[in-house]
């Protein structure tokens, strides 16, 4: 069975959570009945690993690893899964000691700086390669950029990034292994760049060369220039092997115009915006890479979506939306039955706050070609399978049901605001989940013939029907008698290979990013049962994480003002397949 997974895995990966990088097993059942594949838990937490820190997630973070096997031990009653260490490090494994500090910078011409690494904080996300031999770790510090290869059998570094900075700024919000595992692409939020690092294998999947292509690039925003070229990071890791990586120096495309002759981002010079309110922030949030092939959707803060080929060199538009078509701010989509789910939710920025959105769209993936070609502007049109009609007229809703704002905050039972994040397939690709991180609830869509709304459960329960008892109250913080109780904030999603779980990164009482929308009160992995062949679930446990060694202020606007000592704050959790289980 083993030999089959890894051709698969090889020739291509689904999409999930904000697209982990597992196996679809499609003839598996809901209860994963037949299926008996080992694998691990990667989750990506945010939080500080050094004290005295002025301000959340800008030094260090925890990366997460569990067995699968001690999952399930402890969600049926056993003791608590302990998480496994990295090499050379303790569990959990702080990124500060598996990227140790006085790695050498060089430039775009592979020369050294004189500097070393800068702090590689706020752990965004932890993806697995598809051939399950690599992890590629997203750092999310302001201004930082910092992208980092792990080898996930030996727990080890294997090389670090930076991403190039423009006019507007430099930081690596979530990057993504390519389908083939052959190309690692930059998701460069505040450079407004989308970048490629080209992966070269030997024939077992060994990663033997890594170079930061910079003849590749696209840029999405308008007027740009280049304030700092890509940097590598050279030398000897925890263990003391050595670092790889270089850089292949050029100039990356940042004309200003897309296929069609509209602006890229509105209010270009030398072009007029696109139609349906074309994309007037092009801030980049989360690529959705295909499964099957090079093309990329790439959601963008402000609404409206580009979809580009990252085979060519350098990459290239191939298809764009306004935001008028595609709402903003989405973080969240899966490939499933050659559909792209994708989702609509809060912006993440100050703008957020009084901010309420949550939908779900679908394209035809088969409806897009590769370059040179393209299609017209805003085709083929999506399907809009969920837009809730109290979403608030902001990100291109204009929607004659919607209210200019909601100020009601985060803190449950007296919310009405709504923030759609996480979008997870089954392993049948028969139903898709799609989280809502402040009402705590899971909308599901079924994803064969014409998609539509199935199903929804609430995760504040142990029925999934609402009742205010489940895990999440149980593994709640203690520190703080004031602070509201079983309160998942669920992140993003992913799937357990057997079919029987999906998990979830669940956020805590300090959160560093979106912290308007995203204050929980039990931070770790939500482990959902799926129930009813998949088109249902409930919150069936809770592998809880803890962070007492960061002691940065936390102020989460519109939530409860924690005046506790935990800061953990999972965002993300991705699978490895490990291989077949003996039980």
């Amino acid at each position: 069975m083993m030999s089959m997974i890894r051709r698969i895995l090889f020739r291509g990966f689904v999409l999930v959570g904000v697209l982990s990088c597992v196996l679809s097993l499609s003839s598996q059942t809901e209860a994963g009945k037949g299926a008996n594949v080992k694998y691990e838990l990667w989750a990506s937490d945010q939080s500080n690993t050094v004290a005295g820190k002025a301000a959340l997630g800008i030094d260090g973070s925890l990366l997460w690893i569990w067995d699968n096997m001690a999952i399930e031990k402890q969600i049926d009653g056993g003791p608590s899964a302990a998480p496994m260490p990295c090499a050379g490090t303790a569990a959990p494994c702080d990124t500060n000691s598996v990227f140790p500090a006085g790695l050498s910078e060089h430039n775009e011409f592979n020369a050294p700086t004189g500097n070393v690494r800068p702090p590689a904080g706020r752990l965004h996300s932890a993806f697995i390669d598809p051939q399950q031999k690599y992890a590629l770790l997203s750092f999310f510090a302001p201004g930082g950029g910092m992208i980092g290869v792990m080898d996930a059998e030996t727990k080890e570094a294997v090389a670090l990034f930076r991403a190039t900075q423009t006019g507007t700024g430099r930081t690596n919000h979530m990057s993504f292994w390519r389908y083939d595992g052959l190309a690692i692409l930059v998701c460069n939020l505040d450079g407004r760049i989308v970048e490629r690092i080209d992966v070269t294998r030997d024939a077992t999947g060994r990663i033997t060369t890594l170079s930061y292509n910079m003849k590749a690039g696209l840029g999405v925003g308008k007027g740009q220039t280049v304030v700092e070229p890509p940097r590598v990071y050279l030398g000897s890791n925890a263990v003391g092997h050595p670092l790889i990586g270089g850089i292949e120096a050029g100039t990356s495309d940042f004309s200003d115009l897309t296929p069609n002759g509209f602006c890229k981002e509105n209010g270009c010079t030398g072009g007029s915006n696109g139609s349906s309110g074309g994309r007037p922030n092009n801030a980049i949030l989360c690529p959705i890479p295909a499964n099957n092939n090079a093309l990329v959707y790439v959601t963008l803060a402000g609404g409206g979506l580009l979809v580009i080929d990252s085979s060519t060199t350098p990459m290239a538009i191939i298809a764009e939306y306004g935001n008028e078509v595609i709402n903003g701010a989405g973080c969240a989509g899966t490939q499933a039955n050659g559909l792209i789910h994708m989702d609509g939710g809060v912006s993440a920025g100050v703008a957020g706050l009084t901010q309420s959105t949550y939908a779900v769209y679908v394209l035809s993936h088969a409806a897009f070609p590769f370059a040179p070609g393209h299609n017209s502007e805003n085709q083929p049109l999506p399907v809009v399978v969920i837009k809730d009609p109290t979403n608030t007229l902001t990100n291109g809703n204009h929607d004659h049901s919607g209210v200019s704002s909601n100020d009601t905050g985060q803190i449950p039972g007296t919310t009405t605001r709504r923030d759609a994040h996480g979008v997870v397939a089954t392993v049948d690709e028969k139903y898709v989940h799609t989280g809502d991180r402040i009402q705590n609830k899971v909308e599901v869509v079924k994803a064969r013939g014409q998609s539509k709304p199935v199903a929804i459960y609430d995760l504040t329960s142990e029925n999934g029907e609402g009742n205010g008892i489940g895990p999440c109250l149980a593994a709640s913080v203690t520190d703080d008698p004031s602070m509201p109780l079983n309160d998942p904030a669920p992140d993003l999603l992913s799937r357990s290979p057997n079919g029987d779980y999906l998990f979830v990164a669940l956020r805590g009482p300090a959160p560093v990013t979106a912290n308007h929308a995203a204050q929980g009160s039990c931070p770790g992995i939500g482990v959902i049962k799926l129930e009813k062949g998949g088109k249902s679930g409930r919150l069936y446990g809770v592998i809880r994480t803890t962070n007492t060694v960061d002691t940065a202020p936390s102020s989460p606007p519109g939530g409860y003002a924690y005046a506790g000592r935990e800061r953990s704050d999972v965002h993300f959790v991705d699978i490895r397949i490990v291989g077949e289980s003996t039980d």
